[in-house]
């Protein structure tokens, strides 16, 4: 994670973040997660090899240890505790990423195995994403009938399942990044992915007040689940 100005108002912000879903919410106890969950990250090491959803890798970087140019303001275990993807996202591969990651987001409740609950589980209340389906369609995830095709934006990258392994998009890629695995060619797109995404923290500045949360819910929520600190 990157050193910035604002870390501790960030940190701060994640620190008050519940009452954007009030006191009191309800605690969600996840049996099947809590008894999945992976190892502690201080055990995850260069070298090791990862048996994840769908694909192995090994760990050539420390995790945590970002490339210079790359320098997402939460990670992912800050983004799970504060809610994104409705709840639904890495709940049935805990076990691939560090225990550590997911408490928070089960002391808040913001996993939903049974099912989306945006309302519950994202930070902002909103629904925030569409179904895989439709990234499979648009080539931005991974599936069989788009391998060897290259008639889309990102020629073929994202689409084929035999240079893409990530076939839940963006997040995963991030997560497995955190964790130390680097594909460069992927790598590279997905961080220009992330880049293009900032313009949507302009237009949050450019039409709220500074501090008004209840502004742009939705693109809020949207900086979130792109790793960008939503609370500006």
């Amino acid at each position: 994670m990157r050193s910035f100005g604002d870390r501790l108002a960030l940190n701060s912000a994640i620190l008050a973040s519940s009452v954007l879903v009030g006191e009191g919410m309800p605690r969600l106890t996840l049996a099947t997660i809590e008894s999945n969950l992976g190892r502690p990250l201080a055990s995850y090491k260069v070298g090791d090899v990862i048996h994840g959803s769908g694909s192995t890798y090994r760990i050539t970087a420390e995790p945590g240890a970002l490339e210079p140019g790359f320098e997402p303001d939460l990670s992912p275990a800050e983004m799970l505790m504060l809610g994104v993807f409705e709840g639904k996202y890495l709940n049935d591969c805990t076990h691939e990423f560090p225990a550590e990651w997911f408490v928070g987001a089960l002391h808040y409740g913001r996993l939903s195995p049974e099912g989306a609950d945006p309302e519950r589980c994202n930070l902002f209340g909103v629904k925030s994403r569409q179904p895989l389906s439709v990234w499979r369609e648009n080539a931005w995830a991974p599936s069989a009938a788009r391998r060897g095709r290259t008639d889309d934006h990102y020629h073929g990258l994202l689409g084929d399942p035999q240079r893409n392994p990530d076939d839940r998009g963006w997040f995963q890629w991030y997560c497995r990044y955190w964790m130390g695995r680097r594909l460069p060619e992927l790598d590279s797109l997905q961080i220009k992915r992330w880049r293009s995404f900032r313009r949507h923290a302009g237009g949050i500045r450019a039409r709220c007040r500074r501090g008004d949360l209840t502004c742009s819910p939705r693109e809020r929520q949207a900086l979130l689940q792109w790793a960008y600190n939503p609370f500006i």
